[in-house]
């Protein structure tokens, strides 16, 4: 099966299940606002930005929001008042943290053109952050696009041990509190396996991802 190229003017993505085997769906556009929210609505996600590619990978990897797994571990560590958690305090130094090249993550995907289109997305309110805070340093966070009762969490990044699990472990309580049904996480790692990422079938992923984005949710 060809991958699809994208229209340069036009918004609308192939049908997701024309993907191929290893998820890509679509070569080509651009990642202004309406062309990324028209792809999460839909349940596509750009991963590359030269040329960009589009992705609707089956299985899809997801948090069950009601089962999600905070280590006592973690609870016991914030408890200690060392950590600060903040929502939308810093999207900017998140995204940049995130972009940061790391022991085992050399290179990232997270490009500069990634990070003006995903701060724009933020200023517009559909992408947001939850940052953790040792005194007044940032040392991790986590963010993503949020539509409805739908969040996408596209990356995290930790400069002190834990630092991004809590950060994980913050959103997954306050996405759950603000009526979210549904926490994309597109492909699971041994990480987000440990707090229950599980994989179901993209039909039942789009499935939910209908209900999820008609709810009156807000971040």
């Amino acid at each position: 099966m060809k991958v699809s190229l994208l229209h340069p003017r036009e918004l609308a993505f192939p049908p997701v299940d024309q993907a191929q085997r290893d998820g890509l769906l679509a070569v080509g556009g651009d990642l202004s606002i309406p062309r990324l929210l028209e792809a999460y609505r839909h349940g596509v996600f750009p991963w590359t930005e030269d040329p960009v590619t589009w992705w609707s990978p089956d299985p899809r990897a997801v948090f069950d929001l009601a089962a999600f797994h905070t280590p006592k571990r973690l609870v016991q560590k914030f408890r200690q008042g060392r950590f600060r958690i903040t929502r939308d305090a810093a999207f900017p130094a998140v995204i940049a943290g995130c972009a940061e090249p790391a022991p085992g993550r050399e290179e990232t995907w997270i490009t500069p053109g990634f990070v003006a289109a995903y701060t724009a997305l933020h200023r517009e309110g559909h992408a947001h952050s939850v940052e953790v805070w040792e005194g007044e340093t940032l040392v991790g966070g986590i963010y993503g696009v949020a539509l409805g009762g739908f969040f996408a969490g596209e990356s995290m990044f930790h400069r002190v041990t834990d630092a991004s699990k809590l950060a994980l472990c913050a959103l997954a309580a306050h996405l759950r509190g603000a009526g979210f049904t549904l926490f994309d996480t597109q492909v699971a790692t041994p990480i987000t396996r440990t707090f229950g990422a599980v994989d179901i079938p993209r039909k039942e992923y789009l499935r939910r991802l209908e209900a999820a984005v008609a709810l009156p949710a807000r971040f």
